[in-house]
């Protein structure tokens, strides 16, 4: 019986095994995301290399970035993107993250019951098919006799108008808005509630207020869940475009609240006279996920996510 007394063995198997643990964990999902992401996108490449369209199916010519240099020279380029922007920052400062945290500080600061009453009400549009709930903006802000908004307006002298001709742009960020606020609620709540009581109680022993807890307490120990949230619906409003389609199509008019993705969409998936430009629709979709990856870049940097997912250092006295 030989009996190895060398130190490295035991430390190298135990290598072995962490890695092994490692890859056993991360395996499943790095697989997911190699299908449903990294291969769709190396697809998404290839396909916007060529000139493939429903009249060339079997046969598509690689073409290099031909899409691409029509892509930039489109006469509605600079103002489909501006739309983009102005959606984006709008619809996720106002709602996505600022009406997502008012009502999770709301929330949590009145009665257990009544505050898990008004988040369920909230949750409501997000659980709503989205037919229905695009029907119910579209009834409330049509033209007379049938919108209701003119009804509640009339008796102030208000003329009767279709708001969503008028307004598009109004009701579009508030349809997405009410959406994105109800995730973000959550998320804030879950963070909020999850805060040591000894904090905020001995914040109260030593005079602080509301405000100064929510200040000084509150929003320093949240800044994973805003990096998550600020990142999550950031990619979300950049891809989404099902609510804009469904309410405007992009209209009234010519490209007025017409999106990124809801012209990758028009361009790759509507027929234009009998033919679908799947080629170049895939290239406005991939400048999209460029545009997702820069993004994410940069809010990593910004919140710091290195600090954030840092172990926490132990000082000994």
């Amino acid at each position: 019986m030989t009996i190895d007394f060398n130190p490295n063995t035991k430390p190298h198997w135990r290598r072995i095994r962490r890695s092994l643990s490692v890859w056993i964990f991360i395996g499943p999902a790095a697989f997911l995301v190699t299908l449903f992401f990294f291969i769709p996108v190396v697809i998404l490449i290839w396909i916007s290399l060529t000139n493939l369209s429903s009249q060339n199916f079997g046969n598509p010519e690689f073409i290099g970035l031909a899409n691409y240099v029509r892509l930039f020279k489109d006469r509605f380029f600079s103002k489909i993107l501006g739309n983009t922007f102005f959606y984006v920052v709008m619809t996720l400062s106002f709602f996505n993250i600022g009406l997502a945290l008012l009502l999770a500080l709301l929330t949590t600061h009145i009665n257990r019951q009544a505050g898990f009453f008004f988040r369920a009400i909230w949750l409501l549009p997000r659980i709503t098919p989205s037919v229905i709930y695009i029907m119910m903006w579209k009834r409330l802000a049509a033209g007379e006799p049938y919108g209701i908004i003119n009804q509640f307006l009339s008796p102030f002298g208000v003329e009767a108008q279709n708001w969503l001709w008028t307004r598009p742009w109004l009701f579009v960020i508030l349809v997405n808005g009410y959406i994105g606020a109800s995730f973000g609620m959550i998320i804030f709540t879950s963070a909020i509630e999850s805060i040591p009581k000894d904090l905020i109680t001995a914040a109260r022993v030593d005079g602080a207020s509301t405000l100064q807890i929510i200040r000084d307490i509150t929003l320093p120990q949240m800044k994973w869940p805003l990096l998550f949230v600020t990142t999550y619906q950031t990619l979300s409003l950049l891809t989404s475009f099902e609510f804009i389609l469904l309410l405007t199509n992009g209209g009234p008019g010519l490209y007025k609240t017409e999106v990124w993705a809801l012209t990758a969409y028009h361009r790759a998936l509507r027929t234009y006279f009998g033919n679908n430009q799947w080629g170049y629709g895939a290239a406005w979709g991939f400048i999209l996920v460029i545009i997702g990856i820069i993004l994410s870049v940069v809010y990593l940097r910004v919140f710091r996510f290195n600090q954030l997912v840092r172990d926490p250092r132990i000082d000994v006295v």
